[in-house]
């Protein structure tokens, strides 16, 4: 772990993950124990933000679940929804056979509603194996489809052309920094 202090800071306090560090940028005059007290915030701060963007195999099932019951009158059953790190080139898949999802861990750290998305698509090939008109049309019941669509297109060509090395951390908290404004 990392304390920045600046002069130019003057209300905020920020923490971001940077290689394998956290890195704290604060005020610089704070003291040694307000440093303490807010360090220790951030690092609690972090740790729930970053709990809410990787969720655990089993909080993805219970999402997909939920999904299924909102936009596709929870006909769509998956057995297994789990998070694979051998997915390159897509950014999900089905196997309506044994009713198993896979999302790749790229999409780890996206916005919950590009992930929600992802689930909905592989959720409708449960119900129809190709991108039928009738597939499409389940996958768009879900009010984000478009702009998650969008999103996801804009990804994949910022990295074919070199720009992400890995995905954007697009929390609500804030890109690469989460700022704390009542200090």
């Amino acid at each position: 772990m990392e304390v920045r202090r600046s002069r130019r800071r003057r209300r905020t306090v920020a923490a971001y993950r940077e290689d394998d560090k956290v890195v704290v940028l604060m005020p610089a005059r704070f003291t040694r124990a307000e440093e303490q007290e807010w360090v220790a915030a951030m690092l609690a701060r972090l740790e729930r933000s970053e709990r809410r963007r990787r969720p655990s195999d089993t909080v993805l099932k219970k999402r997909a679940a939920d999904l299924s019951a909102k936009y596709l009158d929870g006909k769509a059953r998956p057995l297994v929804v789990r998070w694979v790190d051998n997915q390159n080139s897509r950014w999900g898949s089905c196997t309506p056979s044994d009713r198993s999802i896979r999302l790749s861990t790229r999409l780890q750290g996206m916005p919950s509603w590009v992930i929600d998305y992802v689930l909905v698509h592989e959720l409708a090939h449960l119900l129809e194996a190709g991108h039928t008109p009738a597939f499409w049309a389940m996958v768009d019941r879900f009010p984000r489809a478009e702009r998650a669509k969008g999103f996801l297109e804009g990804v994949a060509a910022a990295s074919e052309l070199g720009i992400l090395a890995d995905p954007p951390d697009c929390s609500p908290e804030g890109a690469a920094a989460m700022a704390a404004d009542d200090v």
